[in-house]
């Protein structure tokens, strides 16, 4: 089911008065690109938002083996989407499954809207960063300053790949 008449209210992302630290470390965000034919959604609790370029931004990070990354690669746009406890369930099944293997939007009943730009979010999310990808690179083993990061999260050295995305639209939810 694809939804274009929504609930969301665009407003400026410097007015969040939400905690991102706790948001993303705690609450968790899907990251999807792709477009209407074709997109993935995964979950993470990596990332992070600021200003760089003097532009807002948003930046988030995907392994190299995660099935979103293809599509993360031949977007231009991607969506981080903060949901409610209550769709905890939603973001543990979208952790633990590969879209290789599942429809996840079909297993969750997530409920897709494509923004004017083909970007991906979902009516159940009570906030939305739509990114405009500027910048990625691959993290790099020499470049680690601290070793000891690289044992504990790199024990296979399937270093992330980061994507720094202005960030174009901030979407809250009106309920």
């Amino acid at each position: 089911m694809i939804q274009t008449d929504n609930n969301f209210i665009k407003t400026d992302p410097k007015k969040l008065n939400k905690n991102i630290f706790s948001m993303m470390d705690d609450d968790w965000m899907l990251i999807t690109a792709g477009n209407k034919e074709s997109f993935n959604t995964m979950t993470a609790s990596w990332g992070t938002v600021g200003i760089l370029w003097n532009k807002p931004v948003a930046i988030c990070f995907i392994r190299p083996q995660r099935h979103t990354f293809s599509f993360m690669e031949k977007s231009d746009f991607y969506t981080l989407c903060f949901f409610t406890e209550k769709e905890r369930h939603i973001l543990e099944y979208c952790g633990n499954l590969s879209g290789r293997d599942t429809d996840k939007i079909r297993d969750t009943g997530l409920i897709p809207i494509f923004t004017e730009n083909g970007a991906i979010y979902y009516e159940q999310a009570r906030l939305v960063l739509e990114c405009r990808k500027l910048y990625s690179a691959r993290l790099e083993e020499d470049n680690f300053i601290v070793k000891k990061i690289i044992s504990a999260n790199y024990p296979k050295k399937d270093f992330h790949k980061f994507y720094i995305g202005e960030i174009i639209n901030c979407f809250k939810h009106r309920a």
